[in-house]
């Protein structure tokens, strides 16, 4: 059911030897690489196979199994399964999966991914119960007529093995660092198999799937449409983050201990990250107020990929915007969101052209 990537692994080894790796370092706009059009899918595609093998030994050898329907509740507009989803071999993975009542054949979907915030015990719910800064986005997929998944990331709602949700999350990561893993590895390796399973899904258009969340899910979304070329959409909120300007800034603290990778300023920085999304549509919206995204650094991530957008593929379907406001998703900005969900899933899959 689930796509094999060990391949990605096999073949980091040559990467890293032909010499490949772009320079690392503080980045503008004018220090952007001139890159050859013809060579530049090329690159990414090397670029992501690096930006895999520094995410730790991670269970691709696990086939996974079928998932289990564990009850179906009938929602206003929508049926929600609850799901008990096989994604890495070592724990169960929860799962919530909205289907429409209203939908489009094939529809199109969604991998939403939930925040930190300390709020271990909400996980995947906040796609249904949102938070105080972020309203629930449950209706609005439903009314929409987007598939819409779920899951619990690790340590997080029926995965928070502790009490105490940080004793729990730090116990993890130290655990998993002696194994050779590393949570945020870990954690990405269930948003991409949890992405495979949608798209498996016989509601679902595989050609027509996005992602989206906030703040750690924001992070989570940029990473996993860095690593899967599948993702046609991304949508970020609060957590565009330039490692320069956040060490600058004093913000180490800020994230939680998950986001954390070992090396990878060796490799990249966010903006070389993000590059690998291009020319696919990204919109990330953040708080010019926000210490988790010091604005000078959302600004040089902008002024980096606009130019590959418009070499690439379209400017337009780069939006990095600053809102004057902190960790916070404005109406305005909601609005802004809700425009691109219609724009790049659904009038894109009823042939409308964005």
């Amino acid at each position: 059911m689930f796509s094999n990537r060990r391949a990605f692994l096999q073949t980091s080894a040559t990467v890293l030897a032909s010499g490949t790796m772009a320079r690392v370092g503080s980045i503008g706009g004018s220090d952007l690489p001139k890159q050859p059009v013809k060579g530049f899918a090329a690159g990414q595609n090397h670029r992501r196979k690096e930006l895999w093998s520094l995410l730790g030994d991670l269970p691709w050898q696990h086939c996974s199994g079928p998932a289990k329907l564990v009850k179906t509740e009938e929602h206003d507009g929508y049926k929600l399964e609850h799901l008990v989803l096989d994604l890495n071999g070592q724990e169960p993975v929860p799962a919530l999966l909205l289907i429409p009542d209203k939908r489009q054949t094939p529809a199109p979907g969604l991998l939403y991914i939930h925040w930190h915030a300390g709020m271990y015990e909400l996980g995947k719910e906040q796609l249904l119960k949102g938070v105080a800064v972020q309203p629930a986005y449950a209706p609005v997929c439903a009314e929409k007529g987007v598939v819409t998944l779920a899951i619990d990331s690790w340590c997080f709602g029926e995965r928070q093995h502790n009490a105490d949700g940080h004793t729990g999350e730090e116990d993890a990561f130290k655990l998993m660092l002696w194994q050779g893993q590393v949570l945020f590895g870990m954690m990405m390796f269930d948003e991409f198999r949890a992405f495979d399973y949608l798209a498996s899904r016989p509601e679902v258009d595989p050609e027509r799937l996005g992602v989206f969340g906030m703040s750690m899910g924001s992070t989570k979304a940029w990473w996993l449409a860095a690593l899967e070329p599948r993702v046609k959409v991304c949508m970020d909120v609060c957590c565009l983050t330039d490692f320069d300007e956040l060490i600058k800034t004093h913000g180490l603290k800020g994230h939680g201990i998950f986001y954390y990778v070992p090396s990878l300023l060796k490799h990249f920085q966010t903006a070389q990250i993000n590059e690998l999304i291009v020319p696919r549509p990204h919109l990330s919206l953040n708080g010019r107020q926000d210490p988790l995204t010091p604005p000078l650094g959302v600004q040089k991530i902008r002024d980096y990929l606009q130019p590959l957008y418009r070499q690439h593929g379209n400017e337009r379907d780069c939006q990095i915007e600053l809102y004057d406001c902190a960790h916070v998703e404005l109406p305005e900005m909601r609005k802004t969101i809700l425009k691109w969900m219609d724009r790049y899933l659904v009038e894109r899959s009823l042939g409308v052209k964005p």
